[in-house]
């Protein structure tokens, strides 16, 4: 009886110490950490496109936390500079992902400031990234046979497009770029929080 009392105190001691470590001494180093300079609360409808974000499972496959160069070739990728804590003070909950089957996505909005491309990338991945692994969203979509007044028209490419049809982006595609295009942190990082 007396060694499972040791065993579990033991087990209590680690635990205790393995949450101070991860946890609870990381939040208190960043819990008032201002935002970067330049960073802007999210609009209505990025806050809309963030929900379609995660409600399609995008942080499964892509991240968003670019590496200082010292530990990954992010910035070789053009992934931009590494993040820092200030940079996800308006994101609740944080969507740093922890898998990049695709590319990390910290500034996609930079990269890639084309609405249409993130339209047509959305519609098809691979007419615009050959050998691309991403599904296809078609349903964010409407096939018709005309465009209406205030539609959206993806200009897709000739061999993608459906035959005889004109592809409109529904509200939530819409949303979901408004969200990936504001995911721009090409400003710099504050000097005290250097990668």
């Amino acid at each position: 009886m007396r060694d499972e009392t040791r065993l579990i105190g033991g087990g209590m001691v680690m635990l205790s110490l393995a949450t101070a470590a991860l946890v609870v001494i990381p939040y208190l180093q960043v819990r008032h950490v201002p935002p970067t300079p330049g960073l802007k609360p999210y609009s209505e409808a990025e806050l809309r496109g963030r929900q379609a974000y995660v409600s399609h499972g995008c942080l499964y496959c892509h991240s968003q936390q670019p590496r200082a160069s010292r530990f990954a070739p992010d910035a070789q990728r053009g992934w931009g500079r590494a993040s820092v804590a200030g940079d996800y003070a308006h994101d609740e909950p944080h969507l740093l992902g922890t898998m990049r089957t695709g590319p990390d996505l910290f500034n996609i909005g930079a990269r890639q400031p084309s609405t249409q491309w993130h339209l047509g990338h959305l519609y098809q991945p691979r007419s615009y990234v050959q050998g691309s692994l991403m599904p296809a969203y078609p349903y964010l979509f409407t096939a018709k046979e005309k465009a209406e007044p205030g539609d959206v028209v993806v200009n897709l490419p000739p061999a993608h497009a459906p035959h005889g049809k004109t592809v409109v982006a529904r509200p939530e595609a819409l949303d979901l770029v408004a969200y990936l295009k504001a995911l721009d942190r090409s400003f710099p990082a504050l000097a005290e929080e250097r990668p």
